[in-house]
């Protein structure tokens, strides 16, 4: 599948020893050619096989050293090997990849050196937003399948704290109480730290009033944030990521978040759900030609700041386990000191861009990051500070699933547009979108909120209602001690406690947990099974 050039002359013995190390026999990625000694060599083509992309990779580098036109590099030749992708869109600037790009003096002549065939070209596209906040097919969750070890992340719960929410969890999963939206939340834990609910969670360790009220007034901070639109009906469906479009080619997915940038801790968390959810769903499938789905996970330290253990735990499972469901994992960060060594360990694809050594800091993170790296004959130190724009220090896995040797490399330029579609263009393009249609309008039906309220409404009325006829109950029962019992009675008995308001609510639990099944995950997350 290459379109490389002529070979320029016969390579030097260190740099055919590395180019050597790319030769793929094939389907592979094209990611551009060696650089050595200061030459750009077109004849050593740098390219990463196909089926190795579902051992992950970490993209890295600092601000500006182009780390997203390599997301988008890597994207397009993934979806025009029928590979779906997910792109989370931070700075707006991906959704380009759906337009041809344009042609000019710096394409041409970056092409040239690396030995690159460009043709503009488009690539399927689906865009998505978080609860509709910006352009994009909106995206939700609902707050039973987000689950209590996500939510916990976001709100920023102590250990505690995130035991409580778990009980929360644990008593509406039993009861049928779905929790569809936060007010649905806020409901339960309301109820079950009142008179009435209280003796519910008594078994089981109970909730304390102090770490309700935490609870509620981080839901309440939350939802004042915007949040509360991410969280509702209709519930996207990950399967959605895994299409191709009907020319074969996989459907390049686009999460929009550059109208949620001051919401960062949210939208990494919410990526996390998303992988979760994947990981729950798929068949296990092992190695496969190629992967199911590439999911590229930008601004990867925020998912990972502040994290615990038991998270950090879960995410390594996760990472670990879902190549052999076909997915295939990369990390978009400015340093690999920003993921946790445990998951840094599982990334077997790796492109580093250049780094910065402005400060002391700088400088511990530059070695940090060259210990990381296979032995090579570049003195990678000097080489990371020295890189320019659109060049970056490659090792992959090969076909037999070894490291390839360390390649400097001058990357190839992508072939859709290196920038934003007009805001019309993308308009277009969500509403034209078949599952617009699907996802578009929120939908409030009855959930835990609406199942409390009525009851305790319910409970009003009696209440005031007894208070009415206490008298001529009691005048009643005194008559009916004197008069000989009927079997009526026993019926008239049983018809009012399946008449009570306490029966019908047992009834409504019963009924809707024989309809449902939670089983949840690592990370808590749950998907209804009808």
């Amino acid at each position: 599948m290459s379109d490389v050039g002529e070979a320029a002359g016969v390579l030097p013995q260190p740099a055919q020893k590395i180019a050597d190390g790319y030769a793929v026999d094939g389907a592979a990625l094209g990611l551009g050619a060696l650089l050595w000694d200061g030459a750009c060599l077109p004849g050593a083509q740098i390219r990463v096989p196909l089926g190795m992309l579902n051992r992950h990779g970490l993209v890295a580098g600092a601000t500006g050293t182009g780390k997203t036109k390599t997301l988008q590099l890597i994207a397009e030749q993934l979806s025009a090997n029928g590979v779906p992708v997910f792109l989370a869109d931070i700075k707006g600037d991906v959704s380009g990849i759906a337009a041809p790009g344009e042609p000019g003096g710096k394409v041409t002549e970056r092409a040239g050196q690396v030995g690159q065939s460009w043709e503009a070209k488009g690539f399927p596209c689906e865009f998505y937003a978080l609860g509709g906040i910006g352009p994009g097919i909106p995206l939700r969750a609902t707050v039973t399948s987000f689950g209590p070890v996500l939510l916990s992340k976001v709100l920023q719960l102590n250990r505690t704290q995130e035991q409580s929410l778990g009980l929360i969890f644990h008593y509406a999963d039993g009861k049928g109480l779905e929790l569809v939206d936060l007010k649905d939340l806020r409901a339960v834990v309301a109820f079950l730290v009142s008179d009435t609910g209280r003796p519910e969670l008594k078994g089981i360790g109970g909730l304390s009033t102090a770490t309700a009220g935490v609870i509620l007034r981080s839901l309440t901070a939350f939802e004042q944030q915007g949040a509360g639109d991410f969280f509702g009906e209709p519930e996207f469906d990950t399967a959605e990521l895994l299409r191709q479009a009907p020319d074969g080619r996989g459907l390049v997915s686009v999460l929009e978040l550059a109208a949620v940038q001051d919401k960062p801790q949210l939208f990494s968390t919410f990526l996390m759900w998303l992988l979760a959810d994947l990981f729950h769903d798929l068949p296990e499938v092992g190695d496969l030609d190629r992967p199911k789905l590439v999911f590229f996970f930008d601004e990867a330290h925020l998912l990972f700041d502040g994290a615990s253990k038991a998270f950090l735990d879960a995410i390594t499972q996760t990472v670990r386990l879902i190549r052999s469901k076909g997915v295939g994992i990369f990390f978009v960060t400015q340093t690999p000191r920003d993921v946790p060594g445990d998951v840094l360990a599982q990334l077997g694809n790796r492109v580093q861009h250049a780094l910065r050594a402005f400060t002391p800091d700088d400088a511990k993170a530059l070695r940090a990051t060259v210990k990381t790296f296979p032995n090579s004959p570049y003195d990678l130190e000097e080489l990371l500070t020295g890189l320019g724009i659109g060049e970056a220090v490659i090792t992959v896995l090969s076909e037999n699933g070894a490291p390839t040797p360390v390649a400097a490399t001058r990357l190839r330029s992508p072939q859709s547009l290196m920038g934003p579609l007009a805001a019309t263009q993308l308009d277009a393009a969500v509403k034209g979108s078949p599952l617009y249609g699907r996802y578009a309008e929120a939908v409030d039906r009855e959930s835990a909120y609406e199942k409390l309220t009525a009851e305790h409404e319910a409970e009003q009325q009696a209440a005031a209602g007894t208070a009415g006829t206490a008298e001529a109950a009691g005048k009643a029962a005194k008559k009916a001690k004197k008069a000989p019992r009927q079997p009526e009675d026993d019926a008239s008995l049983v018809e009012q406690v399946v008449g009570s308001g306490m029966f019908r609510s047992l009834a409504r639990s019963v009924g809707t947990q024989l309809g449902r099944e939670i089983s949840r995950s690592l990370f808590g997350t749950a998907r209804r099974r009808r």
